[in-house]
């Protein structure tokens, strides 16, 4: 039988979980609610994790866009969805919710912007 000790990241009480794993089960005690037991079980089995992150806009008011995972990911992949952003680069204006990199590493989830950014004004000079 392995146990494994993990604090609860599902409600803000932060229970302290032990997690018991043998072949045919798993048991999770320690936590205040049916949450924590869910996330002790998810936590041992498939770890996921939401990824926020930013990446470069192109003619925009800002230097980057925030962004993030529409939904967890699996925790074995967020390096390499980190190391997929650090290259993307979009062009302004863009605004929340816009998808920014669509079904990331073939995991299903898009990533999308989290922040609304506008073009940079145009400028226009005279000549004399």
């Amino acid at each position: 039988m392995v146990k494994k000790e993990l604090i609860c990241i599902s409600c803000p009480l932060g229970c302290s979980l032990e997690v018991s794993i043998d072949d045919k089960n798993i048991k999770v005690s320690g936590n205040s609610c049916k949450r924590g037991e869910i996330y002790g079980i998810k936590e041992c089995t498939n770890p996921t994790r939401i990824v926020t992150s930013t990446v470069f806009i192109k003619n925009g008011t800002e230097e980057v866009l925030p962004v993030k995972t529409e939904k967890d990911i699996p925790k074995d992949k967020i390096f390499e969805c980190i190391r997929l952003l650090k290259d993307v680069e979009v062009k302004a204006p863009i605004k929340i919710g816009d998808v920014v990199v669509s079904n990331v590493l073939g995991t299903g989830i898009n990533v999308v912007a989290t922040k609304s950014i506008k073009s940079k004004p145009e400028v226009c000079i005279k000549s004399s």
